[in-house]
């Protein structure tokens, strides 16, 4: 890049107006000059590390582990810093007092006989860590890191030499005033909290951080508060979003998710959606139904937090809003036959004197479980008086709880459908494809749209769904299509010929419940296809990638996550327990750094309590994907093409300066 192209009068006269508010900011030609000198500096740093991560689904302890040791690289760098000086438990120790600072420190002050020696020793050993991770970046860009009331302190450990002689009595007073001052403690929790910040510069989630796992609501209070990230939307999130833009199907798929799954907990304490209606009605209507094929997939290791009782309870919930979800998915289909969902409406094709179900490929099943008495055989899809009040009391609960509300707010302020980064390309799961690999023409409202339109058309739908004012045309087809998103044929968050879960539930022909994926799945792996695809969204660069989730990866079957002769990579790792056995793994980090790609496959997390008492870390393991010989440095990135053009003005308002075409202000 070349920020000292020659600058011509008349480039400066066509941007004399942008040039005169730029000069409110840099008043002098000292202060430009400065600035520029400033951005030269930052555009010779090596770039920062981004982190990718697919597919959470409310698995938070792993996910926030994950992030506290951003994704193994916090050991690496203490291993390099403190080779064979420190024994392997000590180093052990050092980490999981980076990850944990306020749970370690208790531990380690019930049992320290000489706690104001470990303080000495364990500040040095951090301030040398911190030192290590800060080391690519400005000393503004790290201030601006530091918490406040440790902001100096810190900004003078991280940036004198302790080895200096004449420096080293100085900073042993810091040191030894912290501890006699009493904010040891607080001063480690600091400088531990900015390691972890530091060493993840981006952090991109590339969708689905809810249903399945036990605590997304936890996973977006990290993510509301983290420094700089961003999220491609995956159709559970859409769900989500659906659901608190007042969409009843949105809700009642969200709600059979968390009973699928034993979930109870993040709608009634993480969002406060009153469940109590719907579990009196279910257990009322079901009294004397086993609901066998309704129990909640609850792990074995997790099966001692539930009694019988509850258990029973959650799947007569279950099975209840199953039929309210079939009933209300059939309205939205009624209502819009341009989506093509016909197929989906499947109640009034029971025989229920004869217990089977004739589907529309004209072949007939045996049900596993015709007890629908909810169900009028003569008008199967209208509600009962009590599912309606049900669903009115579930919707004013959602459109009403403030904890969802903010982390819809997040959502929607750092997600979208796709994100270019870097000569990176960013979606969740899909870009219809037909047979050929062209790209397909999806109808929305009347209207075709493919490849990044069809993205850019969906996202817009998605804001006007939850943003629009009531009186907006558009917004009851926004919130319809929200649905559409999650379960819809044509959907780049679903894409795939059906959603099954009327046949699981209650046919026991396995051919039934597949879902047959979109040519996007198989076509992906050729690498035409992905150039294809990049060129589509405008991706330049020599090394340019397409990043997934959505599908998990079957490692235990020797599928390889990196796909296309490296154009295309799926990080769908499997952090849902509920895919452990699928994918022999427990989630991957691909971590991108100046360097080149390393993908992080990652164990099982055991637990939080674990981590910290034993200092058990996720296992992982880590494969080159893509390795450069020349360091990528921030001029090399889309910030540093951000920051030449901020270099390129200011030069052009240092020529009005020192022309007179603009005058320098007095400071």
């Amino acid at each position: 890049m070349n920020a000292t192209n020659p600058i011509t009068p008349e480039a400066i006269q066509e941007d004399m107006r942008y040039l005169q508010l730029l000069s409110h900011s840099f008043p002098t030609i000292a202060d430009a000059s400065t600035e520029i000198i400033n951005l030269e500096a930052i555009l010779n740093l090596p770039k920062g590390t981004e982190h990718f991560l697919a597919d959470l689904h409310g698995e938070y302890e792993a996910f926030q582990h994950v992030l506290r040791n951003a994704s193994g690289a916090i050991k690496r760098k203490v291993n390099e810093i403190f080779g064979n000086t420190l024994r392997e438990t000590e180093k052990k120790e050092l980490c999981t007092l980076i990850y944990y600072p306020e749970q370690k420190l208790e531990l380690v002050k019930a049992v320290e006989t000489d706690l104001e020696d470990w303080y000495v020793i364990t500040l040095n050993q951090l301030v040398r860590v911190c030192q290590n991770v800060s080391s690519k970046y400005t000393r503004s860009k790290v201030r601006k890191s530091l918490p406040e009331e440790f902001s100096y302190i810190i900004q003078e450990l991280l940036h004198e030499n302790s080895m200096d002689p004449n420096k080293q009595a100085y900073i042993n007073v810091i040191v030894s005033t912290i501890i006699s001052t009493g904010r040891a403690d607080d001063f480690i929790v600091a400088m531990c909290n900015l390691i972890q910040q530091l060493t993840i510069d981006m952090l991109h989630i590339l969708g689905d951080i809810f249903d399945r796992g036990p605590a997304p609501h936890r996973i977006m209070d990290i993510l509301c508060d983290y420094h700089s990230f961003d999220v491609q939307w995956g159709n559970h999130d859409i769900l989500w979003m659906g659901a608190a833009a007042g969409n009843d199907c949105c809700m009642a798929n969200v709600l059979r998710l968390a009973m699928r799954y034993g979930n109870l907990s993040v709608l009634e304490d993480g969002y406060g959606i009153n469940l109590l209606p719907l579990a009196t009605f279910a257990m009322e209507t079901y009294a004397d139904d086993p609901c066998s094929l309704f129990g909640p997939k609850v792990e074995q290791e997790d099966r001692n937090n539930y009694n019988a009782k509850t258990l029973r309870m959650i799947a007569q919930m279950h099975k209840a809003i199953s039929v309210i979800q079939f009933k209300l998915e059939a309205e939205i289909i009624r209502r819009r036959p341009d989506f093509g969902m016909d197929d989906r409406m499947l109640l009034h094709r029971i025989d229920f004197n004869r217990n089977c179900i004739l589907l529309p490929d004209g072949k007939e099943y045996e049900l596993k479980d015709s007890f629908l008495p909810t169900v009028d055989p003569a008008d199967p899809y209208r509600l009962t008086d009590e599912e309606k009040e049900i669903m009115q009391k579930l919707h004013r609960s959602f459109v009403s709880s403030e904890k969802l509300k903010k982390h819809m707010r997040c959502l929607f302020r750092y997600g979208c459908m796709y994100t270019v980064t870097n000569s990176n390309l960013l979606f969740h799961a899909s870009i219809p494809l037909n047979a050929d690999g062209s790209l397909k023409e999806v109808s929305i409202a009347g209207k075709t749209y493919k490849g990044r339109e069809l993205l850019e058309k969906v996202g817009h739908l998605i804001r006007t769904a939850y943003f629009a004012e009531r009186e907006n045309k558009d917004k009851p087809f926004a919130i319809d299509y929200m649905w559409y998103l999650w379960c819809g044929k044509d959907s780049p968050a679903f894409d795939k010929d059906k959603m099954a879960t009327f046949e699981r539930y209650f046919l026991k022909e396995k051919e039934l419940h597949k879902e047959v994926k979109g040519y996007y799945y198989t076509l992906r792996n050729e690498e035409r296809i992905c150039d294809m695809l990049l060129d589509e969204f405008g991706v330049e660069g020599e090394h340019r990638h397409i990043i997934n989730g959505h599908v998990p990866v079957k490692t235990t079957q020797g599928e390889n996550p990196i796909k296309a002769n490296g154009k295309l990579m799926v990080i769908d790792g499997g952090f849902s327990k509920a895919y452990h056995s699928e994918t022999g793994i427990a989630g991957y980090t691909l971590v991108y750094h100046s360097r080149g790609f390393q993908l992080v496959q990652h164990e099982p997390f055991t637990s939080m309590q674990k981590a910290i008492e034993e200092g058990q870390d996720i296992k992982s393991s880590t494969q080159i994907v893509e390795m450069s010989s020349k360091r990528m440095m921030v001029k090399d990135t889309d910030k540093g093409r951000e920051l030449v053009t901020q270099i390129n003005d200011l030069r052009k308002l240092l020529t009005a300066y020192r022309t007179g075409l603009i005058k320098e202000k007095a400071n």
